[in-house]
């Protein structure tokens, strides 16, 4: 026998016990041959997963749903695993660094939680339908015959802020290096998202920033012993976004002379974190400050609210509300809100940094929410539209009661009637009724419809915000959700009409559920 490592072995035994239990014939329609069991053995570790990992890396996409399902149905695995699978298989096909890849990763802790808001058998469609896109992206690109992420062995030991060298090196760029300093930080998995916020808060690119903190919760989900195998495509993603900078020659993001400048004028180095809370009119003020820019002013203004003592929390719901007057403004009634929008993209990010800055470093949270600012006054020059909904929107609603409202909001979003939703949830949020019934009905449209990759983050983006959100503004991001969702409807990926999530009437097939 020919001599093998102890991770080889392991591997090979996990994929001999998939293949034996799909069956020899299933596993021929399949496509698993004899070459089966020696792809991928310099893999990173997966532990229990494996034979879930290899699935749903061998499998196509119409032929792994019914596998799933079924197994979901005899209860043969939860749905937390099958995401936690799901996200290794794509770490490992991707690492960090295909488009619709790392959408799909930002999708599953989302799509997770929704299914926990779900009943009456319809639980396990959010997660189906974003494995679904997942084998999809996972087979175009060869299946388990393209691996990205492969075994790294630690690197020497580093002197000096590893944080610092891992962002120099992600800024040469040498994913490699980075990769390598990455392995010195330490075994606390906060320790190392922390040596990684240099890097991120290095460039204005959303998806660095929605990516870190989506990661750094896989990281909770699957535990420690998966930490550095997921976070180190942080330092990949910001490698690469800057190997296509300078291949585009490109102009360095001027935040990265913004950010000491920022810290020196408001000597913010160093400075504990305040508590202060200004009040309604002071936060919606450094909102509209924010939001109307330019870009250099709404992180000047957020630097000196944390100067003058603010409390980071109230920094970011002002950052949060700026990033929603996007969605609310965003041009009229057939501009597309949905997918990669200014508002969508804006109010992810700012989520993201909100949540970043509750558990990092002190350090980190202030030039993190500078950041924040910067990039939620850079996503566009203000929209010179009314927020909706406007007047004239509101009176078209005729109707009074909650379930009438409710009925009206469906209406419009099945007629892509961004205003007309608007609207009605506007009017159902004045007269104070509950806004359960409202995340429900969204969140059926959240999971049913495609929604350009982002459909299932920014659906649990605007619940965390309404509940992180003072009473007298939050309802302003669950009237966001209602226009994104009406003009989400019906439409794929390619912006045309007449179309469901892909995989998802499949799923509600299987599930025996109405689609």
């Amino acid at each position: 026998m020919a001599p093998s490592t102890r991770r080889a072995f392991l591997s090979d035994v996990g994929r001999g016990m998939l293949a034996a239990g799909l069956g020899t014939s299933l596993a021929q329609d399949l496509g698993f041959s004899t070459a089966f069991a020696a792809q991928g053995s310099d893999s990173i570790p997966l532990g229990e997963y494996a034979s879930l990992v290899e699935l749903m890396r061998n499998t196509p996409a119409d032929k792994l749903q019914p596998l799933l399902a079924l197994r979901i149905q005899n209860g043969e695995v939860e749905l937390k695993k099958l995401i936690a699978a799901g996200a290794l298989a794509n770490a490992v096909t991707f690492g960090g660094c295909d488009y619709v890849g790392f959408h799909t990763a930002m999708a599953m802790l989302p799509a997770l939680e929704m299914s926990r808001q779900l009943t009456s058998g319809r639980e396990p469609l959010p997660v189906l339908k974003v494995l679904y896109r997942n084998a999809q992206q996972i087979q175009s690109v060869g299946g388990a015959s393209h691996t990205e992420l492969a075994a790294i062995h630690a690197a020497e030991h580093a002197e000096g802020d590893l944080g610092q060298q891992i962002r120099d090196a992600c800024r040469k760029p040498d994913m490699k290096l980075g990769e390598a300093l990455l392995t010195q930080v330490g075994d606390s998995p906060l320790d190392t998202f922390n040596a990684l916020q240099p890097a991120i808060q290095d460039d204005m690119n959303v998806h660095r920033f929605v990516f870190a903190h989506r990661t750094y919760g896989l990281v909770g989900l699957l535990g420690k012993e998966y930490s550095y195998s997921l976070l180190r495509q942080c330092v990949r993603l910001c490698a690469d976004h800057e190997r296509m900078r300078i291949e585009h020659k490109q102009a360095e993001s001027p935040i990265r002379t913004l950010m000491p400048k920022l810290l020196d004028q408001y000597k913010l180095a160093g400075k504990a974190l305040g508590k202060r809370d200004p009040g309604d009119a002071a936060v919606e003020a450094l909102a509209l400050a924010i939001y109307n820019g330019p870009r250099d002013s709404a992180a000047e203004a957020a630097a000196a609210a944390l100067a003058e003592g603010i409390d980071p929390e109230v920094v970011g719901e002002a950052i949060s509300m700026a990033s929603n007057l996007y969605v609310l403004r965003q041009g009229g009634d057939k501009w597309r809100t949905h997918g990669d929008s200014a508002g969508v993209h804006s109010s992810d990010a700012t989520n993201a940094w909100r949540n970043m800055a509750r558990v990092a470093e002190s350090k980190h949270v202030i030039s993190g929410l500078i950041v924040a600012a910067y990039h939620a006054g850079v996503q566009s020059a203000p929209f010179p539209t009314p927020a909706y909904p406007t007047d004239e929107q509101r009176a078209l609603i005729k109707i009074e009661d909650a379930k009438g409202l409710l009925a009206e909001t469906e209406d419009a979003i099945r007629n892509n009637d961004q205003g007309r939703a608007t609207a009605a949830i506007q009017i159902y949020g004045d007269r104070g009724h509950s806004v359960d019934p409202v995340f429900d009905l969204m969140l059926k449209y959240a999971i049913s419809e495609d929604g350009r990759l982002h459909g299932e983050k920014y659906y649990h983006t605007v619940r965390e915000e309404y509940r992180t959100t003072r009473p007298a503004f939050r309802w302003r991001q669950v009237v966001a959700l209602a226009r994104v969702t009406a003009s989400a409807y019906g439409y794929n990926r390619d912006d045309k009409q007449g179309f469901r999530a892909a995989g998802y009437d499949e799923a509600c097939k299987l599930l025996g559920v109405e689609a």
